[in-house]
């Protein structure tokens, strides 16, 4: 009697519905983009912090090293560029990070640091550099100083900016000043000591009479200072994580004392 060799019929492979579909491809860009979006929270809050303090620090570094080895050497006047911050002229050399330089008409040339800023009461150490301009300053974990603002020292009103979140953010804790808290800014010539006198908590963007050389707040006229003096102000974003307003703290010189 023959044996019958039994046959396997393949079934047909069902097709999942349209809708079944369209969850599943939407549920793999669901995930992908938040891999995406998750690397650039990582990439914007822990790496762009690293990679600015490494540089400041390495700035900062620089900068009392060749305050104590002697005089700076000339460097190259750099040219504007189309975003208010500047940059090297075509055919210019560029001075290496952190070179000092000699100051022209009393005006430390564009994005170059010249003097270090040290707030001991948020733990503050970090170089200011001429000019706000966020590429060239403001991202490297530097703090900018306002241009056409009064010196480190110099009567009127010195005004710095710095970040408040990301790049080094070196402001991270302004809000924490008070009254009497001491602000140190040191430059090849001298150490310039502030005292805080005022802290506005929020004002606009563009209240720009904080930067006054007789500061005061166009928006908040309880804040106001009458008499010329030697002033100091910091200013930055807030709340933390917004650029919605600004904070403001304000400072007189106590002191000055020769390098």
């Amino acid at each position: 009697m023959r044996e019958r060799i039994p046959v396997v019929v393949q079934g047909r492979r069902t097709r999942r519905p349209r809708a079944v579909r369209a969850l599943w491809t939407g549920a793999e860009l669901a995930v992908t983009l938040g891999v995406v979006l998750l690397l650039l929270v990582v990439h914007q809050l822990w790496w762009t912090n690293r990679q600015a303090r490494y540089t400041a620090q390495d700035q900062v570094a620089r900068l009392e090293r060749q305050w104590r080895t002697g005089p700076p050497s000339s460097a190259a006047a750099p040219g504007p560029d189309d975003d208010g911050a500047r940059a090297p002229r075509a055919g210019a050399r560029t001075p290496p990070p952190g070179a000092l330089h000699r100051r022209t008409a009393g005006r430390p040339p564009p994005d170059l640091a010249y003097a270090v800023l040290r707030i001991p009461r948020i733990g503050v150490i970090a170089p200011v550099a001429e000019g706000t301009g966020k590429a060239a300053v403001l991202n490297r974990g530097y703090v900018g100083h306002y241009p056409h603002t009064a010196q480190p020292g110099g009567a009127g009103n010195a005004a710095l900016a710095g970040h408040r979140n990301t790049h080094g953010e070196p402001f991270r804790h302004l809000d924490r000043l008070r009254p009497g808290d001491t602000v140190v800014l040191d430059t090849a010539e001298a150490r310039h000591t502030y005292a805080v006198v005022r802290v506005l908590p929020r004002t606009t963007p563009g209240d720009g009479t904080v930067l006054a050389a007789v500061p005061h707040s166009g928006v908040h006229p309880a804040y106001r200072f009458t008499a010329p003096g030697a002033y100091l102000t910091l200013t930055t974003c807030t709340p933390a994580y917004s650029s919605a307003y600004r904070l403001v703290v304000w400072g007189v010189l106590r002191s000055t004392r020769p390098r």
